[in-house]
């Protein structure tokens, strides 16, 4: 065996000696090189390649052993072990030391493992794989950010911080959330009020003047219901009695108030967001604040209230929504607000709530719900006459409230597309002026539309007639 051999075995064995390589047995014969011409190897990291010369060479060199290193296995066979991503050159020389080849060797990240973990993981994506340089680049289409998501982390686990994303996301991104506020409010208010007063003269020159409730004092019975009963009357029911008993004037007046309302609030506001983007939706106003600041002036500041709807939607996957959502509902409280030298300012009444939900195109949530219920009842008396059975009532006042108020916040969301413009309908499509004729001899105060064709047609001919809201009990 010539000594060149013996070279070459020896350094054969010192390569899998001090490395964990492929042994050749398992190495790919892929590229045969020929004399003048150059060409490219493709090497796996920690793969190896066995190179087959149709012409004997007697010496090697690789330009960066750090990238690939080689060893001879004959005067015709080489054997390539990529080591890092990169690219370099192997150079063949002939026992004259004129040159065979200069062959290009590539090194790039093992894909081939890689491509089957991402067939496991997300079997019915179409993601194609590809080296660059000394990175992965994915391209294709997924069917949600997730998705592509998983895909961009499994590829940094074979090539960290050398991953190009190339993929899109396909399918419907726009999410149309349809939500529903509705809030009964029910107040209940009684009160029952006796008042008595006496005026007269007993036993000569022993006088009487007495009263309780609301009873104002006078020299009759007259004047002293007057100061009770105002001009305006606001009492639901009012009885005034008198009489003399011989020089003493007696007044009674019997009061009774009962007060029922019933207040239904009623907002669906519909609103389109692209995945991922914010969209925000007020119904109401804006109330002016004055705000002290430090220099000793007065700015003003607006404050919304109303309907108010904020809300982030994520497509997860397919027909998966998930929604990270705020509404509110606001009003103007006068009778909770801040009064300084003849200046108000009303205070708010607001109700909120701040939810993240996930649910499929079309479902429905009840994201919040609020029943409050206010009760009070108070009794005023004279004491120890009040407690007087029958005729304590003439020295007594009872007075019963109770508040009611529910409120249910319901979301709806689907996945919507864009639509032709002929397909849409406007809330004023249905409705025309009238001409003079209709309006001065028929008395029509609108005018059929029948210039709309196909679905906006149909769409103009619906009416806001039907049941709506329900029944608090």
């Amino acid at each position: 065996m010539s000594n060149r051999r013996l070279l070459g075995v020896a350094l054969l064995g010192l390569t899998l000696a001090t490395t964990s390589i492929v042994t050749p047995a398992q190495a790919e014969r892929l590229t045969i090189v020929n004399r003048n011409s150059d060409s490219q190897l493709k090497v796996s990291i920690n793969r190896a390649v066995v190179v087959e010369s149709d012409v004997p060479f007697a010496e090697l060199s690789i330009a960066n052993p750090q990238i690939a290193d080689i060893s001879s296995l004959s005067d015709r066979s080489i054997y390539v072990l990529g080591k890092q991503p990169g690219t370099t050159t192997l150079t063949l020389l002939d026992a004259q030391g004129t040159l065979i080849s200069n062959v290009d060797v590539v090194v790039s990240a093992d894909i081939s493992e890689f491509k089957e973990r991402l067939r496991q993981i997300l079997p019915s994506e179409k993601i194609e794989v590809r080296t660059a340089n000394d990175g992965i680049v994915l391209s294709g289409v997924v069917s949600s950010p997730q998705k592509l998501q998983r895909a961009l982390d499994l590829a940094e686990r074979y090539a960290p911080e050398r991953v190009s994303n190339l993929m899109s996301v396909g399918g419907v991104q726009q999410v149309m959330l349809k939500v529903r506020f509705a809030e009964m409010q029910r107040s209940v208010s009684k009160s029952l009020s006796a008042s008595l007063a006496t005026n007269g003269n007993l036993l000569g020159n022993l006088a009487l003047n007495s009263g309780n409730g609301r009873y104002s004092n006078a020299g009759n019975q007259a004047n002293g219901l007057a100061g009770t009963l105002p001009a305006s009357n606001t009492n639901a029911g009012a009885t005034m009695l008198g009489f003399n008993a011989g020089a003493v004037q007696v007044g009674v007046l019997l009061e009774a108030l009962e007060s029922k309302g019933v207040v239904r609030t009623l907002a669906e506001p519909n609103l389109t967001a692209l995945s991922g983007q914010e969209a925000k939706f007020l119904a109401g106003g804006e109330y002016p604040v004055p705000v002290a600041q430090d220099n000793s002036t007065v700015t003003v500041e607006f404050k919304p209230f109303g309907v108010e709807l904020n809300f982030i939607p994520r497509v997860v996957d397919g027909d998966i929504i998930n929604l990270e959502l705020k509404a509110a509902v606001s009003a103007i409280d006068p009778n909770n607000g801040f009064e300084l030298n003849a200046f108000r300012i009303d205070a708010f009444k607001r109700r909120e709530t701040s939810t993240t939900v996930e649910m499929r195109d079309g479902d429905s949530f009840a994201i919040a719900g609020l029943l409050q219920d206010d009760f009070r009842d108070t009794n005023s008396q004279v004491p120890w006459l009040g407690d007087i059975p029958v005729l304590g009532a003439l020295f007594r006042s009872a007075d019963y409230q109770r508040e009611q108020s529910e409120l249910v916040i319901i979301i709806t969301a689907h996945l919507v597309s864009p639509t032709r413009g002929e397909a849409l309908a406007l809330p004023t499509d249905r409705l025309r002026p009238p001409s003079e004729k209709d309006l001065f001899l028929f008395g029509k105060t609108s005018k059929d539309n029948t210039k709309l064709r196909g679905a906006a047609k149909e769409v103009a001919k619906q009416d806001f007639t039907g049941s709506y809201g329900y029944v608090m009990e």
